[in-house]
């Protein structure tokens, strides 16, 4: 099952079942991707919870964290607050760019660069075995949490299109997590129409940049600092053995 519904949580789904390299799937119910775990109440903590998860990342600004909490302190759950450090969206310098795909892709990059520390801690804590199952998580659990999660599959050799179109699947929750913010927060209600959408377009555009700059994405994490060995560990438990 990809996607779960926990009442309090509008994105939160599995990223298992891909095919990786060498024909391998991904394995299920090994990392989860989300939106923010701080809205998780009791209607939400048995569902959270039956799935085991004992490593929470949590990519959201240090202001989003103190504004809105983090996730439960339940028995066993590590937490690791890994902020990119990025340029806020509204100071961006291209908001002439006509093209919505191409503008988040810039996006993209500028999370993937300017936030290169955190991206590649991610990618290390999620290539640990131990701290399987993973959830990876930000505010609305599509761009933060998105690049992490394409670094993630693509390092596992999980082909951009599957990762461009896993990437489009939060366009599902996207009105329910519109919702909920325009209730809570009334400066959402003037956010552009642009930072909502999930194009697949986007997505592929991003992954076509870093691969052209490095060669793969295999290439951009070694030369932003991922150790090899990380990534020879994320694949040995990540991918399933072929039968």
């Amino acid at each position: 099952m990809r996607s779960y519904d926990h009442p309090n949580l509008f994105n939160f789904r599995d990223l298992g079942g891909y095919t990786g390299r060498d024909g391998r799937t991904v394995r299920w119910r090994r990392l989860f991707r989300s939106d923010s775990l701080s809205r998780i109440d009791p209607a939400d903590a048995a569902s959270f919870t039956a799935l085991g998860v004992r490593t929470v990342i949590d990519l959201r600004r240090p202001r989003e964290v103190a504004r809105d909490g983090r996730v439960p302190q339940f028995d066993g759950l590590a937490y690791h607050h890994l902020h990119p450090e990025h340029a806020e969206w509204e100071d961006a310098t291209d908001h002439d760019e006509p093209s919505d795909a191409r503008w988040l892709a810039n996006r993209y990059l500028d999370i993937a660069y300017g936030g290169a520390a955190a991206m590649v801690a991610a990618v290390g804590v999620i290539a640990e075995a131990d701290n399987a199952p993973v959830v990876v998580h930000c505010v609305a659990g599509k761009d933060r949490t998105g690049v992490v999660a394409a670094l993630t599959l693509a390092a596992l050799g999980v082909a951009e299109q599957d990762i461009a179109e896993d990437y489009a699947l939060t366009a599902a929750a996207t009105e329910r997590f519109t919702e909920h913010m325009r209730r809570v927060s009334p400066e959402f209600a003037a956010m552009p129409a642009r930072y909502l959408v999930s194009p697949a377009e986007a997505m592929l555009l991003f992954l076509g940049d870093v691969r052209r700059r490095h060669g793969s994405v295999h290439g951009y994490l070694l030369e932003m600092g991922l150790p090899e060995a990380h990534l020879a560990a994320l694949e040995a438990h990540l991918l399933e053995e072929p039968s």
